[in-house]
């Protein structure tokens, strides 16, 4: 799969549900075996079983040029044993059941990744459309 945005969440940021700039945004490392449905899923407790690793804020957030980008992710010493193949990113409402889902990002460099116990950092893209682009 290539990135792409949730159906729902691009409902929202349409919507202006969503200020990339100002929200809570956070983004969660997720396993092999989640079977991303872009059309339905919406919500963070949908895919709360193929989350690996606690969550973490984006911090330096940015739009510039109708690109939404910011700082480098660091999740720290992710316990081994699972394969995580992508991060999805969402506005973090405090309750799973509300947080929306918003982008479902697999291409970055190093992903596929092997969970080992280390941290794992996620490099966004550093061309012109950066993390994704309207």
């Amino acid at each position: 799969m290539a990135n792409a945005l949730y159906v729902k969440g691009k409902e929202k940021i349409l919507s202006g549900a969503i200020n990339f700039v100002s929200d809570t945004l956070k983004v969660a490392l997720v396993k092999n075996t989640y079977p991303q449905n872009l059309s339905t899923d919406e919500f963070l407790s949908t895919i709360s079983s193929y989350v690996v690793g606690t969550a973490q804020t984006l911090a330096s957030k940015s739009v510039t040029g109708g690109a939404f980008n910011a700082a480098a992710p660091v999740f720290p010493t992710v316990a081994a044993g699972d394969t995580c193949e992508a991060v999805v990113i969402y506005k973090d409402t405090g309750n799973a059941a509300t947080s929306p889902l918003l982008a479902y990002i697999d291409v970055i460099t190093g992903f596929p990744v092997a969970t080992n116990g280390s941290d794992i950092t996620v490099q966004w893209d550093g061309g012109a459309y950066k993390i994704f682009s309207l």
